[in-house]
């Protein structure tokens, strides 16, 4: 039986993964809570293969290399950092700094294609926009879960998550509510077929 691959993001409520100037929000754009970390936590702790795009390797490594005490090296952070992760890339050479990582060279949909039919654990991503937008339009993406903050970036928004996928069908597979304020939504998305007319 397959691996299954979920794609996870975070989001404003308006849709951008993340912001530039003017905003000021700081990390989570400022709504973390303890609910929020200890459930990112609980699910990162879970045997899994994560699998990234080169850029979201280099940014992570990028952030982790911060002071340690900073929101960065999150107990959810550190826990998936320590899973062990496939890095598609055609610019990475190994090693890289990841305590468990393997780069592998070639299309991001035929690499996933064959981790989803060989891996023995569940596939996961964190952002990765990019690779999971192809993975999207190539059908390999089993479950798409959203974490929605309670913002909307409309002048500091960048890095539109879902921008140029295809157009999807979602069934809810579950949703929960976090602190109170910030909404994960999981859905398995299937690529939409036009009606007949």
């Amino acid at each position: 039986m397959a691996a299954t691959y979920t794609f996870d993001v975070f989001t404003s409520l308006d849709g951008f993964g993340s912001y530039g100037p003017p905003g000021d929000w700081g990390g989570y754009w400022g709504r973390q809570g303890p609910e929020l970390l200890a459930h990112r936590e609980e699910q990162y702790r879970a045997p899994q293969r994560m699998v990234l795009g080169a850029r979201t390797y280099r940014e992570f490594v990028q952030m982790l290399d911060g002071p340690a005490d900073s929101e960065v090296h999150d107990p959810w952070v550190t826990a998936m950092r320590a899973l062990p992760a496939t890095v598609v890339s055609g610019t990475l050479d190994e090693p890289v700094d990841w305590p468990d990582a393997t780069v592998v060279r070639g299309d991001a949909v035929d690499v996933v294609r064959r981790l989803k039919a060989d891996s023995p654990v569940p596939l996961r991503s964190h952002g990765s926009l990019s690779l999971n937008r192809a993975l999207l339009a190539a059908g390999l993406v089993d479950i798409l879960q959203i974490t929605v903050f309670p913002v909307v970036t409309g002048r500091s928004g960048t890095e539109p998550v879902l921008a140029g996928v295809p157009d999807l069908d979602l069934d809810l597979l579950g949703s929960r509510t976090l602190d109170g304020r910030t909404l994960e939504l999981r859905y398995r998305p299937r690529l939409h077929h036009r009606r007949p007319a």
